[in-house]
């Protein structure tokens, strides 16, 4: 299995609009950063978690040539965005696209993007199936089992996914003992690490650290990153072993 971060950024993204700090002000590529999203490639399926607003863009980066399904942890706008964007996937590919969500987050791409829903439809919307999430009830994308779980958001539920013995966490606050059980034994762990400063609703850097130790995967790469964490080459540098700042066009196998 193949990812590629295909964003590692926070809901703004890095750099920021306006922002004059230095890491906004970077020349490292490392610290630009697009909002958070990975690509997945197994022997017979590709597909994305979550299609923020720089979908489109990241596609043509990575210079991604098919997908075959989206998979959606929750329904902030950084996260979804950019569905409508499936559409030369619909097109090249002459197939519908599956999207996974829970029933809370179908509700929000309905009020999102209605017309892709509507009864009176037109040529060239978005194609898509629509799949109900349960948490801990897995489900397959071809060949792949994928678990999913649910992480807090402050009070809003977040679905992580296990795939495997890769583990995908994003705005990540508090961790229920349940899902703790579904995580541990992963060997490759994403999870977000907003800043230093304590947040109301994402995991500090320590926070972030202090997770993936207690998990102890053999490698965790920290992803939905804003500018407030510092320097790409600064923090990476201070990172215990086996923790990993991910950047954007990063790819791993698992």
């Amino acid at each position: 299995m193949t990812i590629t971060f295909l964003g590692t950024g926070t809901s703004q993204g890095v750099p920021v609009i306006t922002c004059p700090c230095d890491v906004c002000k970077s020349k490292d590529p490392h610290d630009n950063r697009l909002r958070t999203s990975v690509l997945i490639q197994t022997e017979d399926k590709s597909f994305v978690i979550d299609s923020g607003p720089d979908f489109r863009y990241q596609m043509l980066r990575s210079n991604v040539q098919t997908i075959d399904a989206v998979l959606f942890t929750h329904e902030h706008k950084d996260h979804i965005a950019g569905l409508d964007d499936i559409r030369p996937f619909n097109y090249l590919q002459k197939k519908i696209i599956d999207v996974y969500a829970t029933e809370r987050v179908q509700l929000a791409l309905k009020r999102e993007f209605s017309y892709i829903f509507a009864e009176t439809r037109y040529h060239g919307l978005p194609q898509i199936n629509v799949h109900t999430i349960v948490d801990g009830r897995a489900f397959n994308i071809g060949k792949t089992a994928i678990m999913p779980f649910e992480v807090m958001h402050h009070l809003l539920p977040i679905t992580g996914y296990r795939i495997g013995d890769f583990t995908y966490i994003t705005d990540a606050k508090a961790i229920s003992p349940s899902s703790i059980e579904k995580i541990r034994g992963t060997k490759v762990l994403v999870l977000n690490a907003l800043q230093i400063t304590k947040h109301i609703s994402h995991f500090t850097l320590q926070e972030a650290i202090n997770f993936a130790q207690e998990i102890g995967a053999e490698k965790t790469y920290l992803t939905h990153i804003s500018h407030n964490l510092g320097l790409h080459e600064e923090v990476s540098k201070e990172l215990p072993k086996g923790i990993i700042l991910a950047y954007d066009g990063l790819t791993i196998e698992v």
